[in-house]
C-alpha cells in the first residue's frame, strides 16, 4: 500500500504477488547490478533477467543496435554468461534486491529448456520466463515460438519439472498470436508475456548494406505500442491466463493503457535505455494517475477496457 497516495499498488500475476506492476524487461536491464549503486531496486515489482542460455554466449557481432523512428532495432543475440555462472555468482546478489526475480531462459531445443528449468527449480527465483520469441538467433527463439505445436512441446516438458510459475514470452511475428497463446495455456503456462520485438530491418544508404551486422533485428520502443496493445487485448479476451504486457511503455499513461487492455503487470525495456530512472518513478506515477481518476488500486485497471459496439 502506498500510504502517501492511498492507492494500493499491489498486483498478482497468477500465483506471483508483486508490490507493484512494474517489472524491468529482459535484455535492457541486464541483471540490475549496474544500476544497483544508483537506484533503490526494491522500488520495482521485479526484474526479468537478461536472457539465459545453457552455455555462455558472446552474442552477434557489432553493429547490433540501431536507432529508428520512434524506436530501436537490436540484434544483440542473447549475450550472457551462461546458466551456471548466473546461479553461482549473479543470482545471490539479485536475491538481495528486494523485488521479484524472474529468470528469462532461451534455448535452441526443448532439451535446452528442460535442463535450464531443472537447475533453476532448485533456486529461489520467483518465476521462470520461457523466451520462445527472440528474433536474433539462428535456431530456437522465434522459430520455436511461431509454431503452436512446438510451444506446446516446450511448455509441457517444462511444466512436468517444476512447480514454479511458468511465464511464456510470445513473439508478435506470427499470423495468429491467439493460437500460440492458447497452445501455451493448454500446455500448463501460468502467465503470458507479450509482446517481444517485431522483426525489422534498417538500411545504410551509403554502404548499401543493412545497418546491423545480423541484417535484421528486433524493433522495440514507442513504434510498436499500438501493435502490443492490440495483441494484449486479443489474448486477454481469448484466454484465461494473466498477462504481463510490454512494448513501447514509457509513461504511467502507457502502463495503465496496457492494464486496461488486460495486463496484470507490465514490463519496461527500451525506455530504460533512454532514462534509467524512469522505471523507478513509474509505480508512483501510476498511483498518482489512478488517484486522479478516483481509483484506489492499480489492479482494478486490468481488463477494464470497454470496446465500442461495431454494430
Amino acid at each position: 500500500m502506498n500510504n502517501k497516495l492511498a492507492v494500493n499498488t499491489e498486483v498478482k500475476v497468477g500465483k506471483v504477488k508483486l508490490k507493484n506492476p512494474v517489472l524491468a524487461a529482459s535484455g535492457t536491464f541486464g541483471f540490475g547490478e549496474e544500476l544497483a549503486p544508483y537506484y533503490n531496486l526494491s522500488k520495482l515489482g521485479g526484474i526479468c533477467t537478461k536472457g539465459l542460455t545453457l552455455e555462455e554466449r558472446r552474442g552477434n557481432p557489432p553493429p547490433r543496435v540501431a536507432e529508428t523512428s520512434s524506436g530501436m532495432l537490436n540484434a544483440v543475440g542473447l549475450q550472457n554468461p551462461g546458466i551456471d555462472v548466473f546461479i553461482e555468482k549473479i543470482l545471490p546478489r539479485m536475491l538481495t534486491f528486494g523485488c521479484a526475480i524472474i529468470a528469462n531462459i532461451a534455448g535452441n531445443t526443448t532439451a535446452d529448456y528442460i535442463e535450464m528449468v531443472r537447475v533453476l527449480n532448485r533456486t529461489e527465483v520467483t518465476a521462470l520466463e520461457l523466451n520462445l520469441s527472440c528474433p536474433n538467433v539462428r535456431v530456437g527463439g522465434m522459430s520455436l515460438g511461431t509454431d503452436p505445436a512446438l510451444v506446446s512441446e516446450v511448455v509441457t516438458a517444462c511444466r512436468q519439472l517444476t512447480d514454479k510459475p511458468l511465464w511464456v514470452k510470445l513473439t508478435p511475428n506470427v499470423t495468429s498470436i491467439l493460437s500460440v497463446a492458447l497452445a501455451a495455456e493448454e500446455a500448463g503456462a501460468d502467465a503470458l508475456v507479450l509482446i517481444n520485438t517485431l522483426l525489422g530491418l534498417a538500411v545504410d544508404l551509403k554502404t548499401e548494406r543493412p545497418v546491423l551486422r545480423n541484417n535484421t533485428g528486433g524493433l522495440s520502443g514507442p513504434a510498436i505500442k499500438p501493435v502490443a496493445l492490440r495483441m494484449v487485448q486479443e489474448v486477454y479476451q481469448g484466454t484465461s491466463l494473466p498477462i504481463v504486457g510490454l512494448g513501447g511503455i514509457a509513461s504511467a499513461e502507457d502502463a495503465l493503457e496496457f492494464m486496461l487492455c488486460g495486463a496484470s503487470a507490465i514490463q519496461v525495456g527500451t525506455a530504460s535505455m533512454i532514462d534509467p530512472g524512469l522505471i523507478f518513478q513509474l509505480p508512483e506515477d501510476m498511483a498518482e494517475l489512478a488517484q486522479a481518476f478516483g481509483h484506489d488500486s492499480l489492479a482494478r485497471y486490468t481488463g477494464k477496457l470497454q470496446p465500442w459496439n461495431k454494430n
